[in-house]
């Protein structure tokens, strides 16, 4: 089996790892600023926070949101990808699924940006010739030495030829997004602004049309040509806090993505089932299941 390479050994940058290494196009969305290999199949990825952000910051600038913590992994992810196991820049990465803890008491925004180290393992690495094809890879988040998050992550990784021919020419300028329907207030779903609001009235109690604005600067940081998985997430989470009138905020996601969600379809986030722990929400189009999620919930 192949080696992973390293590309560099660093750590403890002065500035973010290269935006391109993350895909993202914004150099204020890049989260990383560093790495370094510890064994094979094995690494520490360091991260900065900002105390305020356009979305995964609260309101009042006193917590991270666990989607901060998503985010952050999958950058890592992305990151180690590309610079260990030699995935070429221009291929395409595909969440399979998509699990991960947090402790709320760990999120609190502090008087300086919170720096952190990301613990990785990669397992199960499948290779198409010289190159990997899928993995998995395990993440514990820590700040300060308290483990602030643990994910599961599985993940495919096609060339941009590949994906072309799956996707049978559906590309950004393509691919046309349904017109944005009006959103539920922001304060039902948890949010200060309009324009992250991405969940829409409908018909039925515990079911929600899914608001794709193709203009939001963090969901669509760059041009694509279906909704992000972090998008699905954050309707998962506000799905939850309209469900529960805002009594329970989510703490975890056991989230399983089944298909691309197209732009120009209308798609729908229904919850379905609820414990005294969790939530399970559901997203649908055209009839068929797109994801599914668990969101485990703490008492506000």
């Amino acid at each position: 089996m192949p080696q992973p390479r390293r590309l560099a050994e660093t750590l403890s940058m002065t500035a973010t790892v290269p935006r391109q290494l993350v895909h993202r196009a914004a150099v204020a969305e890049t989260l990383l600023t560093g790495w370094r290999r510890l064994a094979e199949n094995r690494f520490t990825v360091s991260a900065q926070w900002p105390r305020s952000h356009a979305l995964h910051v609260s309101p009042d600038w006193s917590s991270y949101d666990p989607l901060l913590v998503v985010e952050t992994v999958r950058q890592s992810g992305t990151l180690l990808s590309h610079a260990e196991y030699d995935v070429p820049m221009g291929h395409r990465f595909v969440l399979d699924s998509f699990d991960v803890t947090t402790s709320w008491k760990h999120l609190a925004v502090g008087p300086l940006p919170a720096e952190l180290d990301v613990e990785v393992a990669f397992t199960d690495v499948q290779y198409r010739g010289p190159r990997p094809a899928s993995a998995r890879y395990t993440a514990h988040v820590l700040r300060s030495g308290d483990r602030v998050a643990t994910a599961h992550v599985a993940f495919t990784c096609m060339s941009d030829a590949v994906y072309r021919r799956l996707r049978a020419g559906r590309t950004s300028e393509t691919v046309l997004a349904l017109p944005v329907p009006t959103g539920l207030p922001p304060a039902a779903v948890g949010r200060a602004l309009p324009a992250d609001v991405v969940l829409a009235p409908s018909d039925r109690d515990g079911r929600w049309r899914l608001r794709v604005n193709t203009a939001h600067p963090v969901f669509f940081d760059h041009p694509l040509d279906h909704v992000p998985g972090m998008l699905l997430l954050e309707a998962a989470r506000q799905a939850v806090t309209v469900h529960t009138v805002g009594r329970r905020t989510p703490v975890s996601y056991e989230a399983r993505f089944h298909q691309y969600a197209e732009l120009d379809e209308p798609a729908w986030i229904q919850v379905v089932e609820q414990d005294l722990t969790g939530i399970r929400v559901v997203g649908l189009q055209g009839g068929t299941s797109l994801f599914d999620c668990r969101v485990g919930t703490a008492e506000w």
